[in-house]
């Protein structure tokens, strides 16, 4: 499970086949999506087709799915999905610690009452279960992987119902949607249930979003322009039971949380093209209030005007300039944390954070195919939680595997990041297709002293790269590199080895006076696919290979482990080794040893899919 009040995981729910196109916004974010600091991805799907019923089902290495779609009628189509893995077989079977499991769920409906009004339905749903492979244990590492990670379930879903209304000049957008998240996690000492003094984490939370919007889009003579309300009603949960390590020594975090609020905002936008089409200006604001606290509950404290403009300067050359200020509420985790009956960052006094964006750059259309874009970004951040346990901001704390935010903080870290990305566009042209992005960045966050520190993803440099070349009798052929520079990384404290403290998190402790000082390997990656189709009077066959990292490229850090007596094989001889067993307890310390956590697989994939 990544960090719970942090964001991550490999697989998209999202079944790409019903996607007809995304916007990416990594500034100028729209004024109708709030709660945003730093990117937003606008996903827009395909409606069903209207003529006939449509079929399509892919089985891989990976996941089985298929997609029906069709007409309901004259007046309504729909689009359904479902996708179930196996990749807990293919784990089990190249012999990795951890066993994950997802099911996943697409719907759309849409209903076209006439030529001025339409309902639209959209549902995603998904299943997460994460199980531990008991049976890999044959080298240390594994070991130290099975040691650590928590046994995890998770499920969520989202809901929407779109009615637009159109008229001569615009429409009118009413939306209803509920989404919610349930996460839990447990985790035993040395993974022995037997007894309830083992136990070191058990943690349950749910969150819940109950959403309205109503906006107008028109146009008025040259202008066209944006206005809307919006409304939640939010519920979070939260139990947690987690025996923890701290440099100071161990200690239990023991609560129940149960948390409703209010949150409520209001938005518009004007845009006008000048100077014969050449310049698009572009002006708005947000504003955005909750009822969790008297620090927040004003919309006007969160007032976020933005400014854009657009310059033709030839017909294939454009410059792109854009300025604004955002914010969003810290983590629910954060939000929800409770000693007793008093929720603890409500009285100090916890806000939205806050972020300003300066970006500016340049677009060339170099082809009616393709395009390249230069641009550079400066972002700054403000009223970042400060975690008052670790002396150092939530956004330096990393993406492991745990529960984030469930302690005291004050909105007092500051943070900036800056940099500029590369990005050259082909599309199809005489067979090749292809994108490639380079992205240098650097991003830090105050810790103790107003001090900066390298954030949790301060990569410093990426580079993806994805290209095609479609050859004659159906035959395509695909690749897709990776490459990014190491992230940060923090240095272990020296009472990593006392035994009470790895008792409680299975692995050494963070020496944050050093936060991120060390940095990681670079990682890479290399994925290959060919694909051939053949075309039938009533269905189609396509079959694939795909081989993800080509290279069986490993990254990893040095990670103290247990010194254990090991046999010729790996296995334990025995327990872990106590260097002065007849101390007390809280003295007593583990041997411990140093070894590289990497883990590098060759992942082959033989898929069909068929489509009627």
């Amino acid at each position: 499970m990544p960090h719970r009040g942090s964001s991550g995981g490999p697989a998209g729910i999202i079944n790409v086949d019903f996607v007809r196109e995304v916007d990416f916004f990594s500034g100028a974010f729209p004024v109708n999506r709030g709660n945003t600091l730093s990117s937003v991805f606008n996903f827009k799907f395909k409606d069903g087709r209207d003529d006939r019923l449509g079929f399509t089902a892919t089985a891989g290495a990976t996941d089985i799915g298929m997609t029906l779609d069709g007409p309901i009628g004259d007046k309504s189509t729909f689009l359904v999905s479902a996708r179930r893995s196996y990749l807990q077989f293919l784990f089990k079977a190249i012999g990795l610690p951890f066993l994950p499991t997802y099911t996943d769920f697409n719907a759309k409906y849409k209903y076209k009452i006439d030529n001025k009004n339409e309902i639209t339905f959209i549902g995603l749903g998904a299943i997460d279960d994460f199980v531990l492979n008991k049976d890999a244990d044959d080298t240390e590492a594994k070991q130290f992987i099975l040691g650590r990670l928590p046994v995890n379930t998770q499920w969520n879903y989202t809901n929407g119902l779109v009615y637009k209304r159109f008229s001569d000049k615009g429409f009118t957008t009413f939306v209803l949607s509920r989404n919610m998240l349930n996460n839990e996690a447990v985790k035993y000492l040395n993974n022995d249930e037997s007894s309830s003094a083992n136990l070191t984490l058990n943690y349950l939370s749910q969150e819940i979003e109950n959403k309205m919007r109503i906006e107008t889009t028109q146009k008025a003579g040259n202008w066209d322009y944006m206005l809307g309300v919006g409304y939640e009603w939010v519920k979070y949960n939260n139990r947690t039971f987690n025996r923890i390590f701290t440099n100071s020594g161990p200690a239990e975090i023991d609560y129940v949380s149960d948390i409703k609020m209010h949150k409520y905002g209001f938005f518009g936008n004007i845009n006008r093209k000048l100077l014969n089409d050449k310049l698009t200006l572009s002006i708005g604001f947000r504003a955005d209030g909750n009822s969790y606290s008297q620090d927040m509950n004003n919309p006007l404290e969160q007032f976020s005007p933005r400014a854009s403009l657009s310059y033709k300067i030839a017909d294939n050359l454009s410059y792109n300039f854009n300025v604004g200020r955002y914010f969003q509420l810290p983590p629910y985790t954060v939000l929800g944390y409770r000693i007793n009956e008093t929720l603890v960052n409500k009285n100090n006094k916890i806000k939205y954070i806050s972020a300003n964006h300066l970006v500016s750059g340049f677009e060339f259309n170099y082809s009616s195919t393709g395009r390249a874009t230069i641009e550079g970004y400066y972002k700054q951040y403000q009223n970042y939680p400060f975690l008052l346990r670790e002396q150092i901001s939530l956004a330096n704390l990393g993406g492991d595997f745990g529960v984030l935010g469930n302690e005291p903080v004050t909105p007092d870290s500051k943070g900036r990041t800056y940099g500029m990305e590369v990005l050259v566009q082909q599309r199809l042209y005489k067979g090749f297709y292809g994108i490639m992005a380079y992205t240098f960045g650097k991003s830090e966050f105050t810790n103790v002293g107003d001090n900066f520190a390298p954030s949790s993803w301060d990569s410093r440099h990426i580079i993806n790269l994805t290209a095609g070349k479609r050859f004659k009798k159906n035959w395509e052929t695909g690749i897709r590199y990776r490459f990014q520079s190491g992230l940060p990384n923090t240095p272990f404290a020296m009472n990593s080895d006392l035994v009470l403290n790895w008792n409680r998190n299975f692995s050494g402790i963070p020496d944050y006076s050093r936060i991120n000082t060390l940095r990681n390997t670079a990682s890479t990656g290399l994925d290959i696919r060919v694909d051939k189709k053949w075309f039938f009077k009533k269905w189609e066959l396509n079959l694939f290979l795909d081989i993800q990292n080509v290279t069986a490229n490993a990254v990893g850090r040095d990670m103290l482990v247990l010194d254990r007596p090991l046999d010729e094989d790996l296995k334990p001889l025995g327990g872990p080794i106590i260097v002065n067993p007849s101390a007390p307890i809280d003295q007593q310390r583990y041997q411990l040893k140093t070894i590289n956590d990497a883990t590098g697989t060759v992942l082959p994939t033989l898929g069909v899919i068929i489509s009627l």
